[in-house]
């Protein structure tokens, strides 16, 4: 992998990552929304990654030599349709049903903190192997002086 490799896939790890930590945000910030814009509680968004190829030339030479990796890209946002809803009895609710339950949004607060911290850890991750790239990349350039 050549040096602008390993710091374009940094780069879009960083990118992702930043990416992922805005959802979890916005989960914590919609944590007791019970009525969006179409009238249904909120639900838990989450991240997808995937890994970025390129079809060009370059590409495909690398992956016939074995070298692979061109970085990480978010290949959608997906509404986290596994978790249970909550649901909290307060029938003096205006979102209360028949029965007087209120649907909470499937978000779990201690979960999405567990996340951030990970997306900051993999975000903190990525800029450190920018920079090592950065620094390899200027010594060699030091050493054609």
């Amino acid at each position: 992998m050549s040096f602008m490799g390993s710091m374009t896939t940094s780069a879009t790890g960083m990118t992702a990552q930043q990416l992922r930590t805005d959802l979890i945000s916005q989960n914590l910030a919609n944590v007791n929304t019970t009525r969006d814009e179409n009238g249904e509680p909120y639900r838990r968004k989450i991240a997808v990654f995937k890994e970025k190829t390129n079809n060009g030339f370059g590409s495909v030479l690398n992956r016939a030599l074995g070298t692979s990796g061109e970085g990480v890209k978010v290949s959608m946002v997906a509404e986290d349709m596994e978790t249970d809803m909550k649901m909290v009895y307060d029938p003096s609710h205006p979102d209360a049903d028949a029965n007087g339950y209120v649907t909470y949004p499937n978000v779990d607060t201690v979960t999405e903190m567990t996340n951030m911290i990970d997306a900051t850890r993999s975000y903190e991750a990525n800029v450190t192997a920018f920079n090592a790239s950065k620094q390899m990349l200027l010594k060699t350039l030091e050493i054609g002086k």
